[in-house]
């Protein structure tokens, strides 16, 4: 079963008011989130990734740049590449109405999700990203997820007339994540529709039979084994595993936030250990095959896993 380990990598102002102050300490807390104890943002993701000599796909959000500089995409994709890690396409079009000149005729208003823009304007605001990132990456870009989770179908029309064929935008655990694809194929396994071949983010069913993205932030380290054993025993392909370029930081500050960290640290010991049965890879839709039925079981993580996240969640209250 191949893994998948990905990253969301953003850069957010702590709302939308004074962007030109906020911008440059927001900036380095999330890209290099400093602390004393070292830099826990994009950097120790970098640094554990090489430890175990695991491949990560870095999904970067360059509509930002276009408000306040190239150069600050390009720190960032530098950082990944020069990783030797794999940088591909995300959209937050929250920043479309900051950018000038516009690049959309209507940015009136802010419009959070890509699903609130017509099929012309997704193909636009995606060739426009796209555009940013390769500019600053110098390669081409071939995988893309949309921000919030939130695709639909003209977002797979739209991604295929901008030559990439690769999506990881679908999470079953949200409602606004492609519904009407969902419906016709499911969210569990890889499938392909439109001319795209989309990975969706995997989902389990936790010690409480709850449904939960597996998410590095959100699952405990024993949660995510147990759901990565589970679905190799169910005879997944894949696994996607999501993650950001903040989760290993306190909420709000750089601190870090040792929790998480430990969390994400076990769980690239284990794919390292076990690269033979779960290998961490980059998307391919070589040998893929598309499984149905749609209803297939989802893995399932035991009882003890997620009490002990639980605990973990309490304590990360108050450490």
């Amino acid at each position: 079963m191949n893994v998948h380990l990905t990253f969301d990598i953003e850069v957010w102002c702590n709302g939308w008011a004074n962007l030109d102050e906020q911008f440059p300490t927001c900036y380095s807390r999330y890209v290099y989130g400093h602390s004393r104890r070292g830099n826990y943002a994009l950097p120790k993701t970098l640094e554990i990734l090489s430890r175990y000599n695991l491949r990560g796909i870095f999904f970067v959000e360059p509509l930002f740049s276009a408000r306040f500089g190239a150069e600050y995409l390009k720190r960032i994709v530098r950082l990944i590449d020069d990783a030797g890690q794999e940088v591909q396409l995300h959209l937050h079009p929250e920043w479309t109405d900051e950018i000038r000149p516009p690049i959309l005729a209507d940015v009136s208003k802010k419009r959070q999700h890509l699903t609130y823009y017509s099929f012309d304007e997704q193909v636009e605001l995606i060739r426009f990203g796209k555009t940013l990132l390769e500019d600053a990456l110098g390669k081409k870009i071939t995988a893309f997820r949309a921000g919030s989770y939130a695709a639909n179908t003209n977002t797979f029309q739209a991604l295929a007339s901008n030559g990439i064929t690769i999506d990881s935008s679908i999470n079953g655990c949200y409602p606004i994540s492609a519904p009407e694809l969902v419906q016709e194929y499911g969210s569990a396994r890889p499938f392909a529709a439109h001319g795209i071949t989309t990975f969706p983010i995997s989902v389990f069913r936790d010690g409480f039979g709850q449904m939960r993205p597996a998410q590095v932030g959100a699952c405990g380290y024993r949660e995510m084994r147990q759901a990565l054993i589970s679905a190799q025993q169910s005879e997944w392909t894949d696994f996607v595993i999501v993650s950001h370029n903040f989760e290993m930081l306190k909420q709000g500050v750089t601190s870090p936030d040792f929790i998480v960290a430990k969390r994400f640290e076990a769980l690239c010991s284990f794919l390292g250990e076990n690269q033979r049965e779960l290998p961490v890879t980059g998307f391919t839709t070589s040998g893929l095959h598309f499984l149905q039925p749609l209803q297939v079981k989802h893995p399932r993580a035991h009882l003890g896993g997620t009490a002990l996240r639980h605990l973990e969640q309490i304590a990360r209250r108050v450490i």
